[in-house]
């Protein structure tokens, strides 16, 4: 890990040298994250880590025992089709709550996340190309007036269930397909088919089921 420099707090930016050492691969599945060496690690005190890898947890990275010891989230297939499953259920219906009431400044903050997608991709940064596949989920879920909701889409859209794009060695044609899926969903609400925009979701969270299915596949013949 690196010292921090930036100017952000020092929670944000443990917060964020932390979780990217977890999406590169860098810290592995299950392994110890204690407080004291990370303090050590980035040249802060204890109490910002402690903030971040509660933030952490919150996103699905991280699992803290009861003992206050924090470990890497280990991914399972079948927590990921689990949680894509919750994200199909939620995410269609968002888009049937939100079909009257959105703005035009939501098209437009789709478009921009689009082409920050497609600029990602296309400069090989995944890392970026990740948080902009889970920011389009989440601009259209805080269309929703319900809270609880949209808390339960941001959950679902976190952690285990993306863990499969940085684990696998096919992460360039994933990020594709995914960007064209979220191409297709945006050209439906652009037009105002609701139907067709719902059904795309759909497709999108089967496809996901695919590769990360397709993902687990090839580990086991490895």
């Amino acid at each position: 890990m690196q010292r921090i420099i930036k100017k952000e707090t020092l929670a944000e930016q443990a917060f964020n040298l932390i979780k990217k050492d977890i999406i590169s691969g860098k810290l592995a599945p299950d392994e110890e994250l204690p407080e004291k060496k990370l303090a050590e690690e980035l040249g802060i005190s204890r109490t910002p880590i402690r903030e971040a890898l509660k933030r952490l947890a919150a996103e699905g990275l991280i699992m803290i025992s009861d003992a206050k010891m924090a470990t890497v989230a280990s991914f399972t297939e079948e927590d990921a089709l689990q949680f894509l499953e919750i994200r199909e259920l939620l995410e269609v219906y968002n888009l049937e709550i939100i079909a009257d009431t959105f703005q035009d400044r939501l098209l437009e903050e789709l478009k921009e996340n689009l082409e920050s997608q497609w600029q990602a991709i296309k400069e090989d940064c995944y890392e970026e190309f990740i948080e902009l596949d889970r920011e389009f989920h989440l601009l259209l879920a805080k269309e929703n007036p319900n809270p609880k909701l949209r808390d339960m889409i941001h959950t679902s859209n976190t952690g285990v269930n993306r863990a499969f794009l940085v684990l696998s060695n096919t992460l360039r044609l994933s990020a594709k397909e995914a960007y064209e899926e979220h191409n297709r969903i945006f050209t439906a609400l652009q037009s105002k088919h609701v139907e067709t925009a719902k059904k795309e979701m759909s497709a999108h969270m089967k496809n996901i089921e695919r590769r990360i299915q397709g993902y687990y596949q090839e580990e086991e013949a490895n």
